[in-house]
């Protein structure tokens, strides 16, 4: 049991992480592929919140190891956004000292710098400091890899979003080095034990393209609206993919799941074994 601990990580989600029989094989890259709305975003922040949680009250996990840290990427948001997305999304007690735990990497300057979005919006830097600190680097992607450099091994990353760098797929070879990026990003978190969240919006990419991306995540967990008796919309979550875990899954006809988020405690799957 206890080397099987060190090989998982929890996503801190209680309804789930039984299922998954402690957490997600620790090093696995997990593309959250959600409809507007449906909840891919609030897997990952109770994901986040629930593990901080556990750091902070130094609770053991069993069956799963604790990250050394939870690190948050953004291209397009703002940190204060997103942290301030969290504290507005759940009434949790102490939630405000957890958050301030997420260690943030803004990369909005690389990203905007190519495009017709003024400075001032963007920028909160002078133009000589931004030119000296873009010498030498050679784009979003390369100081992407410099940031993943520095994560410590067995944290969790999250990369909100994939989506911001796949629309920019008409940029010539953005596309090809995307996708090679990924592929490398997924051998460098087996490496360093490295579980990594990829959050992409369904239905904006080119299905191709959509389920290139697919194949080269070690997990898929799509995050969907389907309608229900009295066509009332519900939350339900898949696992359309899971390289070493699907067969498990598969035999105990754990694969689909409603989906419950609520403010005390996030996100749930709920009624196992769901029929819609």
């Amino acid at each position: 049991m206890q080397e099987n601990a060190k090989q998982k990580t929890p996503t801190g989600i209680t309804s789930l992480d039984p299922i998954l029989s402690g957490g997600i094989p620790r090093g696995s890259v997990v593309l959250l592929l959600g409809d507007i709305g449906a909840g891919n975003y609030e897997f990952a922040y109770s994901s986040i919140v629930n593990v901080l949680g556990l750091i902070k009250d130094k609770k053991p996990t069993p069956d799963a190891e604790l990250p050394g840290e939870v690190r948050y990427i953004t291209f397009t948001r703002l940190k204060e956004d997103v942290q301030q997305e969290i504290t507005s999304s759940f009434n949790i007690e102490g939630l405000d000292q957890i958050v301030n735990e997420i260690k943030f990497d803004d990369l909005s300057e690389l990203y905007f710098d190519n495009s017709v979005v003024p400075d001032e919006w963007y920028s909160r830097s002078d133009i000589i400091t931004r030119l000296q600190n873009r010498s030498g680097k050679e784009g979003l992607l390369f100081q992407l890899a410099n940031v993943i450099n520095d994560i410590k091994p067995n944290s969790i990353l999250v990369l909100d979003s994939v989506t911001d760098i796949a629309t920019q797929s008409s940029i010539p070879n953005i596309w090809q080095n995307l996708t090679g990026f990924l592929r490398g990003l997924q051998r460098i978190s087996k490496q360093r034990g490295i579980t990594t969240y990829l959050l992409l919006s369904e239905g904006i990419l080119d299905p191709s393209r959509q389920k290139e991306l697919a194949d080269i995540a070690d997990a898929v967990m799509l995050f969907q609206w389907e309608e229900t008796t009295g066509a009332r919309r519900q939350r339900v979550m898949y696992f359309e993919k899971f390289r070493g875990v699907m067969p498990h899954l598969e035999e105990r006809d754990l694969v689909k799941f409603a989906v419950k988020i609520t403010t005390q405690g996030g996100f749930e799957v709920r009624n196992i074994r769901v029929v819609i």
